[in-house]
């Protein structure tokens, strides 16, 4: 069986709700998309905003309070908001992943060993059971160790032991002082448990980004080409097997929902850092090649996207009197009536948050490319 760019486009947007917008709860959503950016705290509202009708914030709020919606370091060992549920079979799954890359040289070079940090751990889970701090958790490591603070161990324990992010308030649940708390899961230091929970982790992501690669599994996890293929081997006789445009083998649940190629894919104003960006070692499913550079800065940043067609096609930003879209190719006045209609909706969301979100990375605009740039009013 093949599959088109296009038909891969398609089905990214229509597992990621982004053909239409879902009368869905945040709980909900979050377990059909699997896995939210939550590396800038205002992230996962957008994010749901573009994919809900009716996205009330407070849902989500709700959600992270009571710990239906957890954020922690996960998958591409970077901020995630994941359903409660997924939560230690992804953990488990990265364990290997987070033991190479947060108990390294950095760790080490503080006179603690891995060792150490495995036994560390369940003393440190008792002590987070209710949230802490970092100054908290950096005092009782240097109590319990004699490590001072700022020499890489809670650095590398921060990611390294289940903990989950604690709310603290402010406009998006979380500041930019974060609290831990105990998450409730234990490390898998079985690499059984690890292997098996991988394989629970392929399935759930080929249901909010199939059908993938080898190589999209093993950049949507960060975990080694040769565990994602090991995974997909072990659940050969549950998937089907397609081949991709340029003859890739890709891998995807019976029966997933794969729209045509010519399902209509409304504009949306994407949040910095999304999901759909990120998931795939083939990022020209959603970003055309000649336009990746711009929207992924070598520094890692992940700017807010113009989605036109289901594809990248220019950046926005939050000005004095709405959104300034800047697109990178003519677009079409009516593709340019819908963004404007999104940015009224955008703006309202953002009035009684943070108007002015994501102002910190407005440098960035300074030497951006455009075909034409337009100040769209809220």
């Amino acid at each position: 069986m093949r599959i088109t760019a296009r038909e891969l486009n398609r089905s990214t947007l229509g597992r990621q709700l982004l053909l239409r917008r879902e009368p869905l709860g945040a709980v909900d959503a979050v377990r059909r998309l699997v896995a939210l950016q939550a590396q800038h705290a205002a992230s996962p509202y957008l994010a749901l905003w573009n994919r809900l009708s009716g996205f009330d914030p407070a849902d989500l709020d709700a959600a992270f309070g009571d710990r239906a919606i957890v954020k922690a370091t996960l998958v591409r060992i970077t901020l995630h908001a994941v359903h409660r549920d997924d939560y230690r079979s992804f953990r488990e799954a990265m364990h290997p992943t987070l033991r190479a890359a947060r108990l390294n040289s950095r760790f080490t070079a503080s006179g603690l060993s891995p060792d150490d940090a495995d036994a560390l751990v369940p003393e440190l889970l008792t002590f987070a059971d209710r949230p802490r701090t970092t100054a908290e958790m950096e005092a009782w490591l240097e109590a319990r160790t004699g490590v001072p603070p700022k020499s890489g161990a809670w650095w590398g324990l921060r990611s390294y032991a289940p903990l989950v992010h604690a709310p603290t308030g402010g406009p998006w649940s979380f500041g930019l002082r974060p609290s831990y708390v105990a998450s409730g899961a234990r490390p898998a230091l079985d690499p059984d448990t690890s292997a098996a929970s991988l394989q629970t982790l392929v399935r759930r992501y080929l249901e909010g980004f199939g059908p993938a690669s080898v190589a999209d599994i093993a950049q949507f996890a960060t975990v080694q080409r040769a565990r994602a293929r090991q995974a997909v081997g072990a659940l050969s006789d549950t998937l089907e097997e397609w081949e991709g445009p340029d003859g890739t083998a890709l891998f995807d649940l019976p029966g997933a929902p794969r729209p045509a190629a010519d399902t209509p894919a409304p504009p949306r104003l994407m949040a910095m850092w999304d999901s759909i960006l990120l998931a795939y070692a083939d990022r020209s499913r959603v970003i055309p090649p000649q336009y990746r550079p711009l929207v992924i800065r070598v520094n890692g940043d992940v700017l807010p996207t113009l989605l036109v067609d289901g594809y990248v096609a220019g950046v926005w930003r939050p000005v004095e009197g709405g959104i300034e879209a800047t697109a990178f190719h003519t677009l079409p006045a009516a593709v340019w009536d819908e963004l404007a209609a999104e940015a009224k909706g955008l703006v309202a969301l953002l009035a009684d948050r943070e108007g002015q979100v994501y102002r910190r990375y407005a440098g960035w605009w300074a030497a951006m490319p455009s075909t034409e740039v337009r100040v769209l009013p809220g």
